[in-house]
Protein backbone atom coordinates (compact mmCIF):
# COMPACT_ATOMS: atom_id res chain seq x y z
CA UNK A 1 0.00 0.00 0.00
CA UNK A 2 3.05 2.33 0.97
CA UNK A 3 4.95 1.47 -2.23
CA UNK A 4 1.53 2.65 -4.41
CA UNK A 5 1.12 5.47 -2.41
CA UNK A 6 4.73 6.47 -3.19
CA UNK A 7 4.07 6.16 -6.92
CA UNK A 8 0.80 7.74 -7.21
CA UNK A 9 2.39 10.30 -5.05
CA UNK A 10 5.60 10.72 -7.70
CA UNK A 11 2.52 10.93 -10.32
CA UNK A 12 0.63 13.67 -8.70
CA UNK A 13 3.94 16.16 -8.32
CA UNK A 14 5.19 15.59 -11.72
CA UNK A 15 1.90 16.88 -12.93
CA UNK A 16 2.03 19.57 -10.33
CA UNK A 17 -0.52 18.69 -7.85
CA UNK A 18 1.47 18.24 -4.29
CA UNK A 19 -0.42 16.01 -2.06
CA UNK A 20 0.04 14.98 1.57
CA UNK A 21 0.39 11.24 2.35
CA UNK A 22 -3.08 11.69 4.19
CA UNK A 23 -4.59 13.38 1.22
CA UNK A 24 -3.11 10.19 -0.94
CA UNK A 25 -4.06 8.01 1.31
CA UNK A 26 -7.72 9.16 1.33
CA UNK A 27 -8.23 9.83 -2.25
CA UNK A 28 -6.75 6.20 -2.79
CA UNK A 29 -9.42 4.95 -0.56
CA UNK A 30 -12.47 7.14 -1.48
CA UNK A 31 -11.83 5.30 -4.95
CA UNK A 32 -11.65 2.21 -3.45
CA UNK A 33 -15.50 2.34 -2.20
CA UNK A 34 -16.82 3.40 -5.45
CA UNK A 35 -15.37 0.30 -7.14
CA UNK A 36 -16.76 -3.36 -8.38
CA UNK A 37 -17.83 -5.41 -5.48
CA UNK A 38 -15.62 -8.40 -7.02
CA UNK A 39 -12.33 -5.81 -7.69
CA UNK A 40 -13.41 -5.72 -11.45
CA UNK A 41 -11.96 -9.00 -11.54
CA UNK A 42 -8.56 -7.79 -10.70
CA UNK A 43 -6.30 -9.82 -8.45
CA UNK A 44 -3.46 -8.72 -6.00
CA UNK A 45 -0.88 -10.57 -3.90
CA UNK A 46 0.52 -7.84 -1.01
CA UNK A 47 3.02 -10.05 0.25
CA UNK A 48 6.48 -7.89 1.12
CA UNK A 49 7.70 -10.93 3.03
CA UNK A 50 6.82 -14.89 3.51
CA UNK A 51 3.19 -15.66 4.21
CA UNK A 52 2.67 -18.65 5.94
CA UNK A 53 -1.21 -19.17 6.09
CA UNK A 54 -0.74 -19.54 2.22
CA UNK A 55 2.42 -21.29 2.24
CA UNK A 56 4.35 -18.77 0.68
CA UNK A 57 7.51 -18.81 1.41
CA UNK A 58 9.27 -15.44 -0.01
CA UNK A 59 7.58 -12.08 -0.38
CA UNK A 60 6.75 -11.15 -4.53
CA UNK A 61 4.36 -7.85 -4.32
CA UNK A 62 2.18 -8.78 -7.84
CA UNK A 63 -0.39 -7.81 -9.62
CA UNK A 64 -2.36 -9.25 -12.57
CA UNK A 65 -5.18 -9.22 -14.27
CA UNK A 66 -6.63 -10.73 -17.69
CA UNK A 67 -7.10 -8.83 -21.06
CA UNK A 68 -10.88 -8.60 -20.39
CA UNK A 69 -10.63 -7.48 -16.13
CA UNK A 70 -12.50 -3.92 -15.54
CA UNK A 71 -9.25 -2.25 -15.20
CA UNK A 72 -9.81 1.28 -13.36
CA UNK A 73 -8.56 3.23 -10.24
CA UNK A 74 -11.67 2.03 -8.04
CA UNK A 75 -10.91 -1.27 -9.18
CA UNK A 76 -7.12 -1.61 -8.55
CA UNK A 77 -7.72 0.07 -4.97
CA UNK A 78 -10.29 -2.19 -3.89
CA UNK A 79 -8.23 -4.96 -5.16
CA UNK A 80 -5.30 -3.30 -2.75
CA UNK A 81 -7.77 -4.04 -0.13
CA UNK A 82 -8.95 -7.15 -0.97
CA UNK A 83 -5.49 -8.59 -1.03
CA UNK A 84 -4.40 -6.66 2.23
CA UNK A 85 -7.45 -9.05 3.98
CA UNK A 86 -7.02 -11.73 2.43
CA UNK A 87 -4.59 -13.86 4.51
CA UNK A 88 -6.76 -12.96 7.54
CA UNK A 89 -9.86 -13.77 5.36
CA UNK A 90 -8.14 -17.46 5.02
CA UNK A 91 -6.77 -17.76 8.83
CA UNK A 92 -10.42 -16.72 10.07
CA UNK A 93 -11.93 -20.06 7.63
CA UNK A 94 -9.36 -21.90 9.62
CA UNK A 95 -10.72 -20.96 12.75
CA UNK A 96 -14.33 -21.36 11.79
CA UNK A 97 -13.97 -24.70 10.06
CA UNK A 98 -11.25 -26.35 12.17
CA UNK A 99 -11.79 -24.71 16.00
CA UNK A 100 -15.46 -23.82 16.04
CA UNK A 101 -14.88 -20.16 16.64
CA UNK A 102 -17.94 -17.93 15.69
CA UNK A 103 -17.15 -14.24 16.47
CA UNK A 104 -20.26 -12.23 16.79
CA UNK A 105 -18.18 -8.67 16.37
CA UNK A 106 -14.45 -7.91 15.97
CA UNK A 107 -12.63 -5.05 16.91
CA UNK A 108 -10.15 -3.21 13.79
CA UNK A 109 -7.07 -1.04 14.76
CA UNK A 110 -4.04 0.51 12.70
CA UNK A 111 -3.74 3.37 10.52
CA UNK A 112 -5.17 1.28 7.32
CA UNK A 113 -8.16 2.13 9.37
CA UNK A 114 -7.35 5.71 9.29
CA UNK A 115 -9.47 7.26 6.56
CA UNK A 116 -13.19 6.40 7.82
CA UNK A 117 -15.32 3.64 6.60
CA UNK A 118 -13.98 2.07 3.64
CA UNK A 119 -10.71 -0.25 5.11
CA UNK A 120 -13.68 -1.09 7.67
CA UNK A 121 -16.33 -2.12 5.66
CA UNK A 122 -14.38 -3.99 3.10
CA UNK A 123 -13.10 -6.16 6.01
CA UNK A 124 -16.50 -6.56 7.41
CA UNK A 125 -17.59 -8.13 3.81
CA UNK A 126 -14.26 -9.81 3.98
CA UNK A 127 -14.88 -11.69 7.45
CA UNK A 128 -18.91 -11.60 7.01
CA UNK A 129 -18.53 -9.98 10.83
CA UNK A 130 -19.12 -6.80 12.05
CA UNK A 131 -16.57 -4.59 12.22
CA UNK A 132 -15.77 -1.95 15.21
CA UNK A 133 -13.14 0.63 15.36
CA UNK A 134 -12.66 3.07 17.59
CA UNK A 135 -11.43 6.55 17.88
CA UNK A 136 -7.94 5.39 18.50
CA UNK A 137 -7.96 3.40 16.05
CA UNK A 138 -4.76 4.75 13.94
CA UNK A 139 -2.65 4.38 16.46
CA UNK A 140 0.10 1.15 15.76
CA UNK A 141 2.04 -0.91 17.67
CA UNK A 142 4.20 1.55 20.36
CA UNK A 143 0.86 2.75 21.84
CA UNK A 144 -0.26 -0.47 22.41
CA UNK A 145 2.99 -1.46 24.33
CA UNK A 146 2.55 1.58 26.29
CA UNK A 147 -0.65 -0.29 26.72
CA UNK A 148 0.69 -2.92 27.79
CA UNK A 149 3.16 -1.33 30.13
CA UNK A 150 0.28 0.38 32.78
CA UNK A 151 -1.44 -2.73 32.65
CA UNK A 152 1.51 -4.89 34.09
CA UNK A 153 1.09 -2.05 37.10
CA UNK A 154 -2.31 -2.41 37.26
CA UNK A 155 -2.07 -6.29 37.52
CA UNK A 156 -0.03 -6.26 40.49
CA UNK A 157 -3.71 -4.85 41.94
CA UNK A 158 -5.48 -7.94 40.93
CA UNK A 159 -6.66 -6.01 37.97
CA UNK A 160 -7.51 -8.57 34.61
CA UNK A 161 -7.03 -7.81 31.48
CA UNK A 162 -10.74 -7.30 30.01
CA UNK A 163 -11.36 -5.14 33.12
CA UNK A 164 -8.99 -3.22 32.51
CA UNK A 165 -9.46 -2.69 28.66
CA UNK A 166 -12.84 -2.01 29.07
CA UNK A 167 -13.26 0.08 31.71
CA UNK A 168 -9.63 1.71 31.58
CA UNK A 169 -8.47 2.18 28.01
CA UNK A 170 -11.57 2.31 25.93
CA UNK A 171 -14.05 2.90 28.98
CA UNK A 172 -15.01 6.08 26.96
CA UNK A 173 -13.50 5.72 23.28
CA UNK A 174 -16.83 6.27 21.04
CA UNK A 175 -17.07 3.08 18.70
CA UNK A 176 -18.37 2.94 15.08
CA UNK A 177 -19.59 -0.19 13.61
CA UNK A 178 -19.61 -1.70 9.75
CA UNK A 179 -21.95 -4.62 9.50
CA UNK A 180 -21.08 -6.90 6.57
CA UNK A 181 -22.82 -6.21 2.87
CA UNK A 182 -24.33 -9.41 1.65
CA UNK A 183 -23.36 -7.76 -2.25
CA UNK A 184 -19.78 -6.90 -0.71
CA UNK A 185 -19.62 -10.00 0.96
CA UNK A 186 -20.11 -12.30 -2.23
CA UNK A 187 -17.79 -10.00 -4.12
CA UNK A 188 -15.23 -10.63 -1.77
CA UNK A 189 -16.41 -14.41 -2.07
CA UNK A 190 -15.14 -13.90 -6.17
CA UNK A 191 -11.97 -12.13 -4.69
CA UNK A 192 -10.86 -14.74 -2.76
CA UNK A 193 -11.67 -17.95 -4.75
CA UNK A 194 -9.11 -16.31 -7.50
CA UNK A 195 -6.59 -15.49 -4.83
CA UNK A 196 -6.45 -19.28 -3.91
CA UNK A 197 -6.64 -20.26 -7.58
CA UNK A 198 -3.54 -18.50 -8.43
CA UNK A 199 -1.83 -19.15 -5.68
CA UNK A 200 0.24 -20.73 -7.96
CA UNK A 201 1.73 -17.93 -9.70
CA UNK A 202 3.03 -16.13 -6.42
CA UNK A 203 4.89 -18.85 -5.69
CA UNK A 204 6.42 -19.19 -8.56
CA UNK A 205 7.50 -15.68 -8.50
CA UNK A 206 9.57 -16.90 -6.16
CA UNK A 207 12.18 -17.58 -8.77
CA UNK A 208 12.79 -14.28 -8.95
CA UNK A 209 15.57 -12.84 -6.79
CA UNK A 210 16.44 -10.03 -4.67
CA UNK A 211 19.78 -8.33 -5.88
CA UNK A 212 19.50 -5.75 -3.31
CA UNK A 213 22.99 -5.05 -1.31
CA UNK A 214 21.39 -5.86 1.33
CA UNK A 215 20.91 -9.41 0.25
CA UNK A 216 23.62 -10.06 -1.49
CA UNK A 217 26.25 -12.57 -0.12
CA UNK A 218 29.82 -11.21 0.24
Amino acid sequence: MNAWAALFGSFAAAIGTALTPDELYQKRFAAAGTGDADAGDLLNYACLSGEHITGVREGRPLFVRTPHSRFTLPNFMRAQLYAAFAPLRIGMEILVREEGVSPTRMIAHGGLFKTPVVAQQILADALNVPIAVMETVHEGGPWGMVVLAVFALCAREGRMLPDFLDNVVFGTARTFVCVPDPAGTAGYDRFIDRYRTALSVEKEAQILRDESPSNTSI
